[in-house]
């Protein structure tokens, strides 16, 4: 069972950095697509970074620029450094892996992060 840990969240002035890392545990290959998702109330969930399991990564547009996100596959971690923090960027952002071999998606709880003056 895998099982992903979400820490860095916070409260930043716009215009600000905060850095998320995510911890997986659990049966974790460098095939999986592991990254980032963030939610604000009434909207759905949506991307904001992925590690591919092929290498490389995928952004959101909106990401594109100010956010940079690593991945470890030895230690099983993924971080995203968020740069020029929007208030917009207000969110849950939530860790997420995805076996694409079984096509089983796995969630961590979420870190709040709030952008306000």
């Amino acid at each position: 069972q895998v099982q992903l840990v979400e820490s860095g969240g916070g409260f930043v002035r716009p215009g600000g950095s905060l850095k998320l890392s995510c911890a997986a545990t659990g049966s974790i290959s460098p095939t999986y697509r592991l990254g980032w998702y963030r939610q604000t109330p009434g909207k759905e969930r949506e991307l904001v970074a992925v590690g591919r399991g092929g290498g490389g990564y995928e952004y959101a547009d909106f990401a594109k620029g100010r956010f940079t996100i690593s991945r470890d596959n030895a230690l099983n971690k993924v971080s995203l450094q968020m740069n020029s923090l929007k208030p917009e960027d207000t969110a849950v952002y939530i860790c997420y892996a995805r076996s694409v071999l079984r096509q089983v998606d796995y969630w961590g709880q979420g870190t709040q992060v709030t952008v306000a003056s």
